[in-house]
């Protein structure tokens, strides 16, 4: 009779929970029982792990053997646990010295020939391993690099489980040959998920990316851009079809500054718990595009799916950008779902299977026509739609949401001398960029001390108490909330981007100049600010 015992991770959400994996071998009839609340995935492990030991040039043991992973009340799932139920296997019958493996923490799917196959979420379950205290980790040699981003955690990457079995046992390590060049690597497919992505993708390089520069005229959306950009701030584009509202949209992520380490570790821990962290880039630096199509139903935008739930377009634009491409056509539900996570930067998720906190912390942009055939506010065009559709059109965004965004500017039509100006091109993505980051070290020196960093997420409090803005600067905003125009949330908010405007004018605080084009960008009525760039002004 033999016992061992390692461990592995279980997932929930993207937040992880140290499994022990213990394999109790006794004289009996031969027969391999799992239990622990496995699913259907693990549970087919038992046939996975005896090919691949057998095939490692490894003796199966003939007596009864029972592998339980504890604790027993967390859902399991997935392939990742092969390795270390392997692991306990051989450590039971003696293959492997059950104490060299009691400390180590084993992930990966093992294939019937005994290669070890990448999983998806190495990054989230070797971070909550960490914090668990365990400090050697064996996962997927392709997924090696993703679990070095943790610190203080020592990484083994192996190919195959002869490869683990030599070296938890001084032995020759055998060379696994890897795959031939010019070849595609089918152990890459466990990590890449199709049509997991929802319309994301990771941001370019601004060099590379699309060009701000491209964009013809639209002055009054190309400040407000870079306010959104510099505070985070919440932004609506409306206008007419043709205008640049997805173009501008598009090139938002270019003028966002790169990741902070924290962020990275964030965002690529959705991605790859996703299944659309590319290979070979472990990190992500960029902020996250996601753009899904107005078919969305709600569970694909707040996460769902059989079982637990999974991260769904709101957490893959984590400290990035959600685009709601034609706004209006996506079913109420869907929209009305962004309200929370808006306020909170979280969403939870609650099914039979489990309860799942997901992060949610995106710059959402919602771009819209003035009716269903988009010529409402252009002039001799020849709009047909009746007055009460076009109401019940625009009412499709509800006021509760609407409220929750910080931004509200409408796209002009491009004239023709904008769009065939010769050397009229406007500034480059590089160098509003270049603003924002100076704009988010401005407001990141303000809040040092706190646990904010950008000015969207200043509790509406601490603006009326502890930033206080220049001596009458706020008469226009009172006005506004006499006449009902104005909500208390939208004073909040009108407050947070009058910093941000003044982070981007390079003022100490907010004047009245601020705060008046702070309630333009929030009501679209003219307060007579200058139509420069929010940057520009002195």
């Amino acid at each position: 009779m033999g016992f061992a015992r390692t461990c592995s991770v279980a997932l929930v959400g993207v937040e992880g929970v140290v499994v022990e994996v213990q394999a109790d071998l006794e004289a009996g009839v031969a027969a391999f029982t799992l239990v622990g609340l496995p699913d259907k995935s693990l549970t087919e492990s038992r046939d996975r792990v005896r090919a691949a030991i057998v095939n490692s040039d490894a003796e199966w043991p003939q007596k009864k053997l029972t592998v339980g992973l504890s604790p027993a009340s967390v859902p399991k799932g997935g392939s990742g646990f092969d390795l270390a139920v392997a692991a306990a296997v051989l450590g039971a019958a003696e293959r492997i010295d059950p104490r060299v493996i009691a400390d180590l923490v084993l992930i990966g799917e093992l294939g019937l020939d005994g290669r070890v196959r990448p999983v998806r979420g190495v990054l989230p379950a070797v971070l909550a391993a960490a914090d668990a205290g365990y400090r050697q980790v064996v996962v997927p040699e392709q997924t090696a690099g993703e679990a070095s981003l943790v610190p203080g955690v020592s990484v083994l990457g192996v190919r195959s489980l002869r490869q683990l079995i030599a070296v938890l046992t001084d032995e020759p390590v055998p060379h696994e040959e890897p795959t031939e060049e010019g070849r595609p690597d089918a152990m890459l497919a466990g990590l890449l998920v199709p049509g997991a992505g929802i319309g994301t993708g990771l941001a370019a390089d601004p060099a590379d990316g699309p060009d701000l520069a491209d964009v013809a005229g639209q002055h009054g959306a190309r400040r407000a851009l870079e306010v959104a950009a510099a505070g985070n701030h919440h932004l609506l584009l409306s206008g007419p079809p043709g205008a640049g509202k997805t173009m501008l949209a598009e090139r938002l992520p270019g003028i966002l500054p790169p990741l902070t380490r924290q962020e990275s570790l964030e965002v690529t821990a959705v991605h790859s718990v996703a299944g659309i962290l590319p290979p070979g880039e472990p990190l992500v630096r960029r902020a996250p595009y996601c753009a899904p199509h107005h078919s969305a139903t709600m569970q694909s935008l707040v996460g769902g799916g059989n079982g637990l739930p999974r991260p769904g377009a709101v957490s893959l634009a984590h400290r990035g950008v959600l685009f709601l491409d034609e706004a209006p056509e996506f079913s109420g539900k869907a929209l009305d779902a962004l309200r929370q996570p808006l306020e909170s930067g979280h969403v939870v998720v609650a099914r039979a299977a489990g309860v799942v906190r997901l992060p949610a912390r995106f710059l959402l942009t919602l771009a819209a026509n003035p009716c269903p055939c988009g010529r409402h506010t252009l002039h001799g065009a020849g709009c047909e739609c009746p007055t009460s559709l076009i109401r019940r059109y625009q009412a499709r965004l509800s006021g509760p949401l609407l409220d929750r965004v910080d931004l509200r500017v409408e796209a002009e039509p491009v004239t023709r001398s904008d769009l065939l100006a010769q050397g009229g091109r406007g500034e480059s993505t590089t160098t509003v960029a270049d603003r924002v980051r100076e704009a988010r070290d401005r407001a990141a020196t303000r809040l040092a001390d706190t646990p904010w960093t950008v000015n969207s997420e200043v509790p509406g409090h601490e603006l009326r108490t502890r930033y206080t803005v220049a001596p009458g600067a706020l008469a226009a905003a009172e006005r506004d909330i006499e006449r009902g125009m104005l909500t208390a949330r939208g004073l909040d908010r009108v407050l947070r981007v009058a910093w941000t405007v003044a982070d981007l004018a390079g003022h100490d605080r907010p004047d009245t100049r601020d705060v008046g084009l702070a309630l333009e960008l929030r009501t679209g009525i003219a307060r007579g600010v200058a139509a420069a760039g929010a940057g520009d002004r002195s």
